[in-house]
């Protein structure tokens, strides 16, 4: 069962003398959030230790949620619109819910999505602060938030997320194809095959003409790309000057693979399986 828990209301008992008190939503988040605040606070600490500062990179995101109550409300606003029938079309389209908790809460900043296990329950936290900060409040960019960190929920839950491999090569290569699920589930919860939340329609145009150098691009990296250097996943690297277009193409392989067989049987593939099928992948005309 998909449980929907929104605890914006009482989130702004953190702004009671006028801005943001560490104090105060420390006790927000032991009754709204029960058993978040220590791994929010962890994650805090790890990146303040790393060179991130509470005065600067904190505390205006979270006292933005205060000030802005447009861009609030308006945050708020799409959570609902996008998960209060969201297990009946999970269900309509692949046959079964997810079980997972969605909680849509005020944060610590570090990201808008957090995938993690509370209590032994699958749990998906979504920060407002960083919605906001982001400029994700509206329906594409939450669109690709949501139904994506369910994509990865979904295969954990019905299929294998995580497959060992000391090989880098390995790594990417089921990097590609887990965060092609993703987003083919994303895709199937909106209705299009089509549908890249990324960058809008030039980064679809630009990705869709040069999909087979970015098949071959990706083939001929495997072996010698690292975290460092790999062009593929992230905002912050770029192939030819587009970012991201690892999900693209992990798009398009998945899609590919379902040409044989069914997403379900996609999600419990082992390397092996996804190594041969990027083979095969190769010699398709993508055209």
């Amino acid at each position: 069962m998909m449980r929907i828990i929104d605890t914006t209301e009482s989130m702004m008992s953190s702004f009671d003398s006028g801005g943001f008190q560490l104090v105060d939503w420390e006790s927000y988040m032991d009754t709204s959030v029960p058993g978040a605040k220590g791994m929010c606070l962890d994650d805090m600490r790890e990146c303040i230790d790393a060179g991130c500062s509470w005065e600067n990179d904190y505390l205006p995101v979270l006292n933005a949620v205060f000030s802005d109550s447009a861009k609030r409300a308006e945050a708020i606003e799409t959570f609902h619109k996008l998960t209060d029938d969201l297990e009946t079309a999970i269900i309509s389209k692949f046959g079964r819910t997810i079980d997972a908790d969605l909680i849509l809460y005020l944060g610590l900043c570090n990201g808008a999505g957090w995938v993690t296990e509370i209590h032994g329950r699958v749990t998906v936290l979504f920060g407002i602060e960083k919605i906001m900060e982001l400029n994700w409040q509206g329906t594409d960019a939450m669109t690709g938030l949501i139904y994506h960190e369910l994509g990865h929920v979904y295969q954990t839950q019905y299929g294998v997320m995580k497959r060992e491999s000391e090989a880098l090569a390995d790594q990417f290569l089921w990097q590609l194809f887990t965060e092609g699920i993703a987003m083919v589930f994303e895709q199937e919860i909106v209705g299009d095959p089509g549908y890249f939340h990324q960058y809008g329609r030039d980064w679809i145009r630009w990705c869709s003409s040069n999909a087979e150098l970015l098949r071959q691009s990706f083939f001929d990296d495997l072996n010698t790309m690292t975290r460092a250097t790999q062009r593929y996943f992230g905002d912050w690297v770029k192939f030819e000057g587009y970012g991201d277009t690892g999900y693209y193409l992990g798009a398009r392989f998945v899609r590919f693979l379902l040409q044989f067989d069914c997403f379900d049987h996609l999600i419990q593939y082992d390397l092996d399986m996804v190594r041969a099928g990027y083979g095969k992948f190769l010699t398709f005309d993508l055209h």
